[in-house]
Parts: C-alpha cells; sequence; structure tokens
C-alpha cells in the first residue's frame, strides 16, 4: 500500500491563499473583538437603542425589497416580453438610476421637498396656506429612505429578471397561450416562477447595498446598524460596542444570503434544443401609453429628476465654486485612492482567478469563496474589522519604538491610505474577481497546454499569454473597482487619514450642514463617473441582443 503523499501547492495557490487571509482577518477581527474588555456601552444599548436599530432595518429591508421588485420586475417584463413605443430605449435608459448613490439622490429630493423647497413653496403661494395648516409627506424619514433605496437599487433586480426573462424557453409560452394564458396570466402563471432565481439574487444584491449604506439613513436621521456602528466607534469611544454590532449586523447579511440561496433552493431551469426567443406581445392605445409611463417613471425619478436638481444647485454657485483647488484637490484624492484600488484589485484578481483555473483543490476553492465574501460586508463592518487589529499594532510598534529609541513615532498604519486601500480592497476586490473569471472562461484550456508545451510556468503563461488576450475584461474590471471606491462613503468616512477628504465625504459633510448647493457639486462628479460603466454594461447588453437575433 502507498503511502499517503501530500500535494504540494503551486507558488500561485499558495499566493491565492495568502490573499484570501489577507481579506478574512477584518471580519475575524470583528468576531473576535466582542470578547474583549468593553466599557459597558453594550449593556446601554441593549437597553435603549437596539431594539429600535433591530425594527427599523427590519422594516428598511421589508420595504426596499418589495419596492426593488415592484420596479425593477416590471419593468424588466415590459422591455423584454412587450413591444410598445420607446422600448428599445427604455432597455438601457432603466439602467441608469444605478450611477446615482443613493446619498446623493437623498441630497437632492431634501433640496426639492423640504419646507424651504420649490414643491412647498410653490404650495403655499398657490393656496395660501400656512405653517401646520397642511400634511406633506417628510421626505428625510424611514418611508423616504425605502423610496430614496428603492429607486437606485431596482436595476440590480431589472438587470437579472430581463436576462431571466429574455432565456425563457418559447415552447413554455407557446403551450401557455393554447391554454389561454394571456399576457397577463402568463406572466404570474409562467416567467415569474422561471425568473424566481434572478429575482431573489437580484434582490439580495439591493438588501445588502441598503444593509452597507450609511449617508442616506444617517442624513435622514433614520437609526439603523449602520448609524449605530459609527455612533459606538466615533461618538461614545468604544470599539467593543461598535464590533458587537457589526457582528449582529453581520447575521443580517447572512440571513439574506441564507434566504436567497434557500429561495434557489435545488432548482435548475434548462431550455432543450436551440433557444428560440417568445414572441413579444404587441401592446396598443391606452396599454401602449400605460406601458410607456410605468417605464418612463423610475427613469424619470431615478436619474432625470436628481440629476437636474443637482446641476441647477451645483451651477448656482457658478464655474468658479465648481472648479475651485479646494474641489480640484477633492477630485484629485477620490481618483488617487480608486486608481490604487483598481490597480492592485486587478493584480490580486488575476492571481486568485488563475490560481482557481489551474488548481482545483479545496485549499484554493475555499480562499475563492472567501474573496466573494467582501462585498456582502458593509463597510462600517469593514472599517471597524480593520482597525481594531491595525490600532492595536500601532500601539505596540510605538511602545516598542518608545522603549527602545526613547521616542515612537506615533500611529503609522491607523488612518492611513494604506489602511483605507486595504477597506476598499476587502470590500471590492470581489467584482474584480468575478469580471476576471467571465474573461478567463472564454480562454480555452488549449491555449494553457500549447504554452506549457513551450515550456512557459504556469506564471510565466498567465502573464505572457493570458493576461494579453483578456486585456478587455481587466480594463472592465479596473473601471468597476475605481467607480465603486468614488461612490464608497463608510469606510471612507471612518478611515481616511487626517484632512484628507473625498468626493463622497465631501458631500455628506455638505449635506450634514445643510449646504446642499455645495454637496451637489461633489455629488455630481459621482454621478458623472458612476456612468461609465453604465456605458460599458448598456453596449454589452445591445450587442448580447444583436446576436441572439
Amino acid at each position: 500500500m502507498t503511502p499517503f503523499r501530500r500535494r504540494r501547492l503551486s507558488s500561485l495557490s499558495l499566493t491565492a491563499l495568502l490573499v484570501a487571509l489577507f481579506l478574512i482577518t477584518p471580519i475575524a477581527a470583528v468576531v473576535f473583538s466582542i470578547f474583549g474588555p468593553s466599557m459597558g456601552t453594550w449593556s446601554h444599548l441593549a437597553s435603549t437603542v437596539l431594539p429600535g436599530y433591530m425594527v427599523n432595518t427590519l422594516w428598511l429591508l421589508a420595504g426596499v425589497a418589495a419596492g426593488v421588485v415592484l420596479l425593477g420586475v416590471g419593468a424588466a417584463w415590459l422591455v423584454s416580453m412587450c413591444r410598445f413605443p420607446g422600448a428599445g430605449v427604455f432597455e438601457w435608459l432603466l439602467v441608469l438610476p444605478l450611477a446615482m448613490p443613493a446619498y446623493v439622490i437623498a441630497y437632492a429630493y431634501t433640496d426639492l421637498l423640504q419646507f424651504a423647497g420649490p414643491v412647498q413653496t410653490a404650495l403655499r403661494e398657490a393656496t395660501g396656506w400656512r405653517v401646520r395648516e397642511y400634511w406633506f409627506p417628510e421626505i428625510r424619514s424611514l418611508g423616504g429612505a425605502i423610496a430614496m433605496f428603492s429607486l437606485v437599487l431596482y436595476p440590480y433586480v431589472y438587470l437579472l429578471a430581463r436576462a431571466a426573462f429574455l432565456e425563457m424557453s418559447a415552447s413554455a409560452f407557446e403551450a401557455g397561450r393554447t391554454l389561454g394564458h394571456g399576457a397577463w396570466r402568463g406572466f404570474f402563471r409562467l416567467a415569474l416562477p422561471l425568473a424566481r432565481p434572478g429575482i431573489a439574487a437580484g434582490a439580495a444584491l439591493a438588501l445588502m447595498e441598503t444593509l452597507a449604506d450609511f449617508g442616506t439613513v444617517s442624513y435622514f436621521a433614520v437609526q439603523t446598524f449602520t448609524t449605530g456602528i459609527y455612533r459606538a466607534w466615533l461618538s461614545l469611544g468604544d470599539p467593543v460596542a461598535a464590533a458587537q454590532l457589526a457582528t449582529l449586523m453581520l447575521v443580517f447579511v447572512a440571513a439574506i444570503l441564507v434566504l436567497e440561496r434557500a429561495n434557489r433552493g435545488g432548482s435548475r431551469f434548462y431550455n432543450p434544443g436551440r433557444r428560440s426567443r417568445v414572441s413579444p406581445y404587441r401592446l396598443t392605445g391606452a396599454k401602449a401609453w400605460i406601458a410607456v409611463c410605468a417605464c418612463a417613471v423610475p427613469v424619470l425619478f431615478g436619474f432625470v429628476l436628481p440629476a437636474w436638481i443637482l446641476g441647477r444647485m451645483a451651477f448656482s454657485e457658478g464655474d468658479a465654486h465648481f472648479f475651485s483647488s479646494r474641489m480640484l484637490g477633492l477630485i484629485a484624492n477620490s481618483f488617487t485612492l480608486a486608481s490604487i484600488t483598481a490597480v492592485a484589485a486587478i493584480f490580486l484578481a488575476v492571481i486568485m482567478a488563475y490560481a482557481a483555473r489551474i488548481d482545483r483543490g479545496i485549499l484554493v476553492g475555499a480562499a475563492h469563496r472567501i474573496a466573494g465574501l467582501g462585498y456582502a460586508i458593509p463597510g462600517a463592518v469593514i472599517a471597524v474589522g480593520i482597525l481594531v487589529p491595525v490600532a492595536r499594532l500601532d500601539n505596540l510598534i510605538n511602545e516598542w519604538m518608545t522603549g527602545a529609541f526613547g521616542k515612537g513615532p506615533g500611529l503609522l498604519l491607523t488612518g492611513s491610505i494604506v489602511a483605507l486601500v486595504y477597506a476598499y480592497l476587502v470590500r471590492f476586490l470581489a467584482v474584480a474577481l468575478q469580471t476576471v473569471e467571465a474573461g478567463l472562461s472564454k480562454v480555452t484550456p488549449s491555449m494553457d497546454d500549447a504554452a506549457r508545451g513551450m515550456g512557459l510556468s504556469p506564471s510565466g503563461t498567465l502573464f505572457r499569454v493570458h493576461v494579453p488576450i483578456i486585456r478587455g475584461s481587466l480594463l472592465t474590471a479596473g473601471l468597476l473597482v475605481f467607480v465603486d471606491v468614488m461612490k464608497e462613503l463608510p469606510a471612507t468616512f471612518v478611515m481616511r487619514p487626517f484632512n484628507f477628504d473625498t468626493l463622497a465625504v465631501q458631500a455628506y459633510n455638505f449635506a450634514s450642514d445643510e449646504r446642499l448647493a455645495e454637496a451637489a457639486t461633489a455629488s455630481l462628479v459621482i454621478v458623472a463617473v458612476g456612468l461609465l460603466p453604465l456605458f460599458i454594461l448598456c453596449r454589452a447588453i445591445a450587442a448580447g441582443g444583436r446576436k441572439e437575433r
């Protein structure tokens, strides 16, 4: 009997495992830090505000889930399975709200709907009403936050539901039509059950983005787990209590992922034979105009109107403010952080994706799954998970240097760009990894064999053969990470270096001081950058549609 021989890992596989360890450390630090010495803040929070955090978070998630499913599924069904005036244009217009961060749209609608805003002012002038003589919905409320998140996050459901509708078998719908199923019955009895996995996945993405948000709930004064984490850390100065809240927040994230997986279950849907497109339902008359309005409303309120409000506020200050030295410095800071993170994310994603390609072992597979967890973890949790161990390491280094040389260097890593980029990588590496994987999957294995036959090592094959082939995927991955970093607020707000602000932080600070005109300028730049990946996405969708036809 031959003795057991341990399989030797390649250098790429070892590097992938180190990257996974690098990514999981902040999450592990959050979980283990709850056992540290506390200042008694947790018991105070548990007896006072914690129930409110839980109730508000649950209501927020329930409302956003209903909103994104209603808007996303309805729009996806109309543009995919119906023909009406403007359907082809709405296919890509409906994606535009994804470029609007939730906190940006919150600033825009606050300026429009607040007591001193143009809507209520016009209402009072038209009716002669005075203060407290009429009721008007309060935008800065839990309901307002649900509306903001629903308007900007429904494209997650829209994109996945539309893909599911387009991939459905025509035979099933033809059979339904012979049984008397019209458009409505076909939608509820056939399309909706078949598209359920995609709808659930899109809703899960939207809910995780909702949990990760800090700017909107903080600006609207909605007390959720995210605002509680920042209050425990920054206001109460208790990192252990912040870690305990972050751990409880992880339970919500895990619950969302488990529910999405359970909803998908073991269901598998296949389309036998050559795929044929379902014959679209042609809408005319009043039905066509209703469809146009149903598709126009999310675009109007999720992108066009907020963009117009921001532009009006920003340019009311004049070009001198828009191109001031302060604003140019903020743009430079944001672009520097986003560029460094994008390059680092591409490099790490290439290593991990190629390691998974050449090594099908359990360890590398586990490392791959760990790398994909980051996007599901809110920035607030990651910030706590990085600051707790980094602060302790800084203190140890400072104490050692003080004892050895009589003078310590202070805090080297805490509040540095290095720590901030680390947080971004933990949060957004999954985005780059999925894009790079998609590119590598199109490279045939025979090219690997040919390169190895020519004497190239796995590393040589990667950098001399695969990287040039997937250059387009690498650029796309870098762009997606770049835009995500530009919009990121929670981790940046806590971990940025002293006197080092970004566009997202500037917009939030100005909005918190009710200086919405100044906040609009930074917000417009963020939105403009966010349009870049959407342009690429729309081109890819259009190209895919042409190939299908």
